[in-house]
């Protein structure tokens, strides 16, 4: 019901959204038609008490999800984005069958309720841990199987790419949670430390890969991988404890684990909605042909900084409590009394820390590239603010994210019910005080907060010194001329770039972007005085490439396989055909008992 609470209330906010967004879509009932049964197969998913039932809802939900990416089939790109899309997720359904068959083997059942605590062999366990793991985290879009996700995001319609990167991922979160505090318990400590180590490794690249864009929607893609890191360390983190015998501190990082879930869903539908509001206005994706926007689109601004400042988990906003929950539950791990653990979970965290900072600056990017300066390109000049609906959309998300950062007792009392049948506990107890007025750590003297006191400490601080130059300051307006360096006049293209912006951290980790730039002439008249130059970089994916380049080997030895048996000669292929059914008939002449 808990995910179900999270699917609909994104659900609702997207849905109004679309009353406007539609404008742009010429089959507009086909769409209509795909988007509502899209968001039917998300229920469907998680209301599954089967395993056949689950891969039947599973396979409906990632059929049109595939439809809706590629719902502008005519675009070439749409149509490699969309292949790739439906074949890494049928790679993960193939992984989802395995498990499912080894919990089926073990226990005789394909109903949920008969594979709760199975008694199952550690192997087995081993097994289903793997396979679950592989399956849902590449629709989770874990590294390094994540190639789908920043390549669908971009070319599916903006409000799908909400409700994929808000709720549609969450469906393999949703089924890795059950698995692990569900179906295999009593699991070694290492199944934790697995799902926590891989979470830090995608939350850590998944912002830095974010850094690097100047695709917006691709870079909110990376991000999607950010988070889905953050929300996997609270879950490896909750697996420790439980294998220590420590079910408080279990629910406490568990609960993190979910409240970032719902936040994410917030921030991030927010986040794909604002830029939908801007390409829908500005025809292009590129952040380098954006600038000035604030002026131009101030709610759709107003509501994107919203959505920025939650994601870059800065206070008073819902980001930011969820992930200092996530941060205390990575300090607790240091009680486990297992010397891996006490040596890595530091590094761990220091990952998150150093995650939240590349967040912060990449925001800083966005925000200052996109919408603050002068328009970039004709498209930006032209824009103008999005319809009601798509404003209401956006603004309730954007309440909520106040809502969830400022009040989240509340939020962190409903989390309880849910995660208490896991735990055994309430764990909304054991973290508020003074009438929920401090949050804590399971340890009230190892971390407390308050979010509310944050926001009245920042009114009464901006307050003040509103008031101090107010009676101190000069009140006289001085107005000058822009410094323009020397020119005649100020050209949008002197202004900072996305690219420049983020120039110096892809030179120092080049390893992990393999950069290649070149200056490329322009063919113009003075093709032998001044010629005009245009400086290009190309960024790449390093595990895109090495998994590229996996599968391109895969597939030249079935082609070598396919030319020894495919000669095109008949007499070859009846050749073989004589042999598997001689073959046969000793296979079945031998254990009917003719070779005894």
């Amino acid at each position: 019901m808990y995910f179900i609470l999270i699917v609909s209330t994104l659900a609702l906010a997207v849905s109004i959204y679309t009353l406007n967004y539609l404008e742009e879509f010429k089959n507009k009932s086909l769409f209509a038609f795909l988007y509502t049964s899209f968001i039917a197969s998300i229920i469907l998913v998680v209301i599954s008490f089967n395993a056949f039932t689950f891969l039947i809802s599973w396979e409906i939900m990632s059929v049109l999800s595939f439809f809706l990416v590629i719902f502008e089939y005519k675009n070439e790109e749409n149509k490699k984005s969309g292949f790739i899309y439906i074949l890494m997720t049928h790679l993960g359904t193939a992984f989802i069958i395995l498990s499912f068959l080894i919990m089926f083997i073990n226990t005789g059942s394909l109903d949920f309720k008969d594979w709760f605590s199975a008694d199952i062999s550690t192997t087995a366990k081993f097994w289903a841990f793997i396979f679950a793991l592989i399956g849902f985290g590449t629709k989770a879009g874990i590294f390094p199987l994540h190639i789908w996700l920043p390549k669908a995001h971009p070319v599916a319609p903006s409000n799908v790419s909400a409700l994929m990167s808000g709720v549609m991922i969450k469906t393999a979160i949703y089924m890795l949670v059950r698995y692990y505090f569900e179906f295999l318990t009593d699991i070694p400590w290492w199944f934790g430390f697995i799902v926590l180590l891989i979470g830090s490794v995608s939350a850590l690249l998944g912002v830095m890969y974010a850094l690097s864009q100047h695709n917006l929607k691709r870079l909110l893609a990376y991000h999607s991988i950010e988070n889905i890191g953050i929300i996997l360390m609270g879950i490896g983190s909750s697996m420790l404890f439980v294998s220590n015998g420590m079910p408080v501190s279990a629910g406490f990082a568990l609960l993190a684990a979910l409240f970032h879930t719902y936040n994410h869903a917030l921030f991030k539908g927010l986040l794909f909605l604002g830029a939908g509001s801007v390409l829908f206005k500005t025809h292009t994706k590129d952040m380098e042909k954006y600038g000035g926007l604030i002026k131009l689109m101030p709610l759709t601004s107003l509501f994107f900084i919203i959505g920025s400042i939650s994601i870059s988990a800065l206070p008073p906003f819902n980001g930011f409590v969820s992930e200092w929950f996530t941060y205390q539950s990575l300090l607790l791990n240091t009680k486990i009394n297992i010397n891996t653990v006490q040596i890595f979970v530091p590094i761990f965290a220091s990952m998150l820390a150093l995650t939240g900072a590349f967040a912060a600056a990449c925001f800083v990017k966005v925000i200052g590239i996109s919408f603050l300066g002068h328009p970039r390109s004709e498209e930006s000049r032209n824009a103008t603010e999005v319809g009601l609906f798509m404003l209401t959309g956006m603004g309730i998300l954007a309440v909520l994210c106040i809502i969830f950062g400022i009040f989240p007792v509340e939020v962190a009392g409903v989390i309880s019910k849910a995660i208490e049948p896991l735990t055994g506990i309430n764990i909304a107890n054991d973290i508020s005080s003074h009438g929920g007025f401090i949050l804590t750590s399971t340890d009230y003297h190892f971390g407390r907060i308050s979010p509310l006191g944050l926001l009245i400490a920042g009114i009464i601080f901006a307050v003040g010194i509103f008031v101090l130059i107010k009676l101190f300051g000069n009140s006289k307006v001085r107005k000058y001329e822009t410094w323009k360096c020397g020119l005649d006049e100020v050209n949008p293209k002197a202004q900072y770039s996305a690219t420049g912006f983020s120039q110096p951290i892809k030179k120092i980790f080049a390893v992990l972007y393999k950069p290649v730039e070149k200056i490329v002439s322009v063919e113009n008249k003075l093709k032998y005085f001044l010629p005009e130059k245009k400086y290009e970089v190309h960024l790449s994916d390093v595990f895109e490439l090495l998994i590229t380049k996996i599968t391109d080997r895969f597939l030249s030895f079935l082609l070598w396989i396919r030319n020894i048996f495919q000669i095109g000669i008949i007499h070859i292929y009846l050749g073989f055909i004589s042999l598997t059914l001689t073959i046969l008939l000793i296979y079945v002449v031998w254990f009917s008992g003719g070779g005894n």
